[in-house]
């Protein structure tokens, strides 16, 4: 039977929930049928990771990058249709906005069979310039009239797709991230004496890039709330980006340095969370972020900003709480009250995984995904043939 070439196009393997399961998915796929490509820039903290994933063919683009650049853009654009030409590509799977609008666009003048889209959270959102959000939506609009499938993670992303008028409600496929339950059962007293931490203190963790989406500062600031009253408490920010250096002066200028622990990028995800008592995610907009599922798998319970699809796995006072994006007192109380309350979190702690139903597995993920791709090349090549 001839393999199906599959080319992935991300803007950069950096170290986020959309990359890691971009790559779980990679792993899994099987070389009995498939065939992967992989394009994407040059430089990421998972291009090694990428590199060893057997059968891969790896491009790493000279132009591709997240930012816009339109001169850069356009070397993308001819460099994805040149790579989808030379290797004979069957499906082209986009994910993340920029690639997915470059790759999509590509696809369509190659005149690729099967063109898919992955919506890791839509890129357009209220925190954004009224215009510069509505020339997102309308390119949205555009690549979604030839996209083949459009892949959410949440039920949230489907209904703001279709609320914007992106693509019809046939073109929607709901398939959850998956997690690898088995491991997310650790001992996080290695990780405690490693970074210093009392057994006896509680720890409460976060897991993000440091940029304005996923508001860090605001954790620093909930740190020095929280800590004013409960002065036996540790505070993770695992993670790295460009507001690093406004991190460390707001630390510095709220006395927080034997409080608050910066521990850089990690690839131990499942003992940091081993580690923490609360996982907290502060986030102004979101799909369906990895992390709050990845410490429910952990046992933890999450307090998070009630963005995106959060609510479709938090159930409010069973697995943790929801609050509003910036309502940083709503969150030390919530957070105040777990911290003070070992019964609540040891039951909140029993009933994490209470939302995490079969679909979070990532053989569901994986199965779901080659059962969408050998759909489409059927459809296709029974339409072809008539």
């Amino acid at each position: 039977m001839q393999k199906i070439n599959i080319l992935y196009v991300i803007a950069k393997l950096e170290l986020g929930g959309a990359q890691k399961q971009l790559l779980s998915l990679v792993s899994n796929l099987g070389n009995e049928r498939f065939r992967p490509f992989l394009f994407t820039a040059k430089r990421g903290l998972l291009i090694s990771e990428a590199s060893a994933i057997d059968g891969l063919t790896l491009e790493r683009s000279c132009y591709l990058e997240r930012a816009i650049s339109p001169f850069k853009d356009l070397l993308s654009l001819a460099e994805i249709y040149l790579f989808i030409k030379k290797n004979n590509i069957d499906i082209v799977h986009t994910h993340g906005s920029k690639a997915g609008i470059l790759g999509r666009f590509a696809a369509r003048l190659a005149g690729i069979k099967v063109n898919i889209h992955t919506i890791h959270g839509w890129s357009f959102n209220d925190c954004q310039p009224w215009l510069f959000r509505k020339l997102i939506i309308w390119l949205e609009r555009l690549v979604g009239e030839f996209t083949d499938r459009l892949i959410v993670v949440s039920r949230h992303d489907k209904q703001k797709g279709l609320k914007n008028h992106i693509g019809s409600e046939d073109k929607y496929v709901l398939i959850h991230y998956g997690i690898d339950y088995a491991e997310f059962n650790r001992d996080g007293q290695k990780i405690k004496e490693e970074l210093g931490i009392n057994s006896k203190d509680l720890v409460v963790a976060n897991i993000s890039c440091f940029k304005p989406q996923k508001s860090p500062l605001a954790f620093v600031k909930l740190a020095y709330l929280v800590s004013q009253n409960i002065p036996d408490v540790k505070f993770l920010l695992v993670g790295d980006g460009v507001l690093r250096g406004k991190i460390e002066r707001l630390i510095l200028r709220l006395n927080l340095q034997k409080q608050l622990i910066l521990t850089g990028w990690r690839r131990d995800i499942p003992d940091i969370l081993s580690a923490a008592d609360v996982f907290v995610l502060n986030s102004l907009w979101e799909g369906l972020p990895v992390t709050a599922l990845e410490a429910l798998a952990s046992g933890r319970p999450v307090i998070a900003t009630h963005t995106g699809g959060i609510s479709e796995v938090i159930i409010e006072g069973r697995n943790g709480f929801l609050v509003s994006p910036t309502d940083m007192q709503g969150m030390c109380k919530k957070l105040t009250i777990l911290l003070r309350n070992p019964d609540l979190r040891k039951a909140m702690s029993g009933n994490a995984k209470e939302a995490l139903t079969s679909d979070f597995l990532l053989d569901s993920m994986v199965e779901k995904t080659k059962n969408l791709y050998k759909d489409l090349i059927s459809e296709k090549e029974v339409r072809y043939a008539s």
